[in-house]
């Protein structure tokens, strides 16, 4: 397909809220923080934040690089800027099965958003036990008949938005869902200000603790720190495909990753002073949000208004996510295949569907794919795909996103893409800073991530 007939954003403000939506997900209001707590808060955050600017920033705007100077789907990128046929194509198609594996999994879990929206509009969490809420989740993860149900709503809402095209489509779903998002969260924040938690909340996030925190800790910050900016699966290299020449790559990513970062640290500010005041201990691991909030909320004058904003504002941020990983899919099939979008988008939502459907049984007792049936290791279907994609795919996928931009474009991304429309990246200084930590500070610390993941550091001793 040729650049005249592709998408394009219509504004660089677009392409921010949306690739802003794709970082912001559940990995911002759902996991940052219970790692957070997990690690005593403010050295580990502290560490999150230099991992951000030192391995997550570079990698961030050399996979948007790549799509800006490419124009094209993740897979065709590599062999357009290779002028041919390349065996670097191979860490696109780790893009496109990356992002198919992930969203057939991450929908089931978007869905129990979207379940506990119902239950908090219905009173279902309201004066409940924490042995009741626990129980609750508990069921919701092992009926398949609600999660069935949620990942097809989620899986229709998601194909409506993608098939609208990037301007109406994406586009459009962007600049209403970032800043509605924003305002919620905004709205929580100001709430949570008023609570007898908020200032040990801010202490506990921002004051310097290093008590819980060990190298196993620092390993965690500087995997997240890659994981939450939707990097090695290719959404930045699809969503920077779109761009114009004239856009400013440098000042793009900064601002995505500035939104990203700050919607984890609001995440904090809302979620630790409400569980500081209700007397709960932040280290509340993944139950932080569907067990111990709804908890913490009945607690509090207007709970059960401010626990439906809260699950609003889960299902918005994984549905802006969901977003990004069904148009890599998507791109794919429009622009190698040639494909109409509504052709390409149908038979891609539908195959992640029905490759969702084993993770929405694993939970139960189906006899092919429930919780006592095991794929990798101990793990069932749904865990298997997360540790697949998590542990092996977006790492590996970064990773030859960094090795190609840094190594194989060589001065074509200063002179022909980099500086173009940028100026920042105008700066001498600035490209080979950046340069310099693609090629060799940021591939040791994604080797790191994997083989932490993977437990080898740990049988090494190392890690702990």
């Amino acid at each position: 397909m040729s650049d005249e007939g592709r998408g394009q954003w219509g504004s660089r403000i677009s392409f921010v809220l949306a690739a802003a939506g794709s970082a912001v997900g559940l990995g911002n209001l759902w996991k940052f923080p219970y790692i957070t707590g997990m690690n005593g808060g403010g050295a580990f955050v502290l560490i999150y934040l230099v991992c951000i600017l030192l391995v997550g920033l570079p990698i961030m705007i050399g996979e948007v690089l790549l799509g800006r100077m490419s124009r094209s789907s993740v897979v065709g990128t590599f062999s357009k800027l290779s002028d041919g046929p390349t065996p670097w194509s191979g860490i696109g198609w780790i893009g496109v099965a990356a992002g198919v594996v992930i969203l057939s999994y991450y929908s089931v879990v978007a869905g129990w958003s979207l379940h506990y929206v119902w239950l908090a509009i219905s009173g279902g969490l309201a004066e409940q036990t924490p042995e009741a809420l626990g129980q609750l989740f508990g069921e919701t993860y092992a009926d398949p008949a609600i999660n069935l149900r949620y990942h097809t709503l989620f899986m229709i809402f998601t194909a409506l938005i993608v098939v609208g095209g990037i301007q109406k489509g994406v586009e459009r779903a962007a600049r209403v869902m970032m800043p509605l998002l924003l305002v919620m969260l905004a709205a929580m924040l100001a709430y949570a200000t008023t609570l007898d938690g908020f200032g040990r909340a801010f202490d506990f996030v921002f004051g310097f603790h290093t008590d819980a925190l060990t190298g196993a800790g620092v390993l965690e910050a500087l995997g997240h720190s890659f994981f939450t900016l939707s990097l090695g699966m290719g959404a930045m290299l699809t969503y920077g495909s779109y761009l114009s020449r004239q856009d400013d790559v440098v000042a793009a990513s900064l601002a995505t990753t500035f939104l990203d970062t700050l919607v984890a640290l609001m995440a904090c500010l809302v979620l630790f002073p409400i569980t500081f005041s209700a007397g709960m201990e932040p280290a509340g691991g993944p139950g932080l949000v569907f067990v111990n909030m709804p908890i913490a909320f009945s607690g509090l004058p207007g709970g059960q208004v401010w626990a439906v904003l809260f699950f609003l504002l889960l299902f918005f941020a994984a549905l802006t996510s969901a977003i990004s990983l069904l148009e890599v899919a998507a791109a794919y099939f429009i622009d190698e295949r040639g494909w109409s979008r509504k052709k390409a988008v149908a038979v891609t939502a539908t195959t992640i569907f029905a490759l969702g459907i084993p993770s929405a049984l694993s939970g139960g007792d189906s006899p092919i794919f429930g919780a006592e049936i095991h794929w990798i290791g101990e793990r069932n279907w749904f865990d298997s795909f997360d540790y697949l994609a998590s542990n092996w795919m977006l790492p590996l996928g970064g990773l030859g996103i960094a090795a190609f931009a840094a190594w194989r474009l060589g001065d074509r991304a200063r002179h022909v893409a980099f500086a173009e429309g940028s100026r920042l990246g105008a700066i001498p200084a600035i490209y080979l800073a950046w340069l310099q930590l693609l090629r060799y500070l940021v591939p040791v610390a994604i080797v790191l991530v994997m083989l932490n993941a993977i437990g080898v550091l740990k049988k090494l001793g190392l890690g702990e």
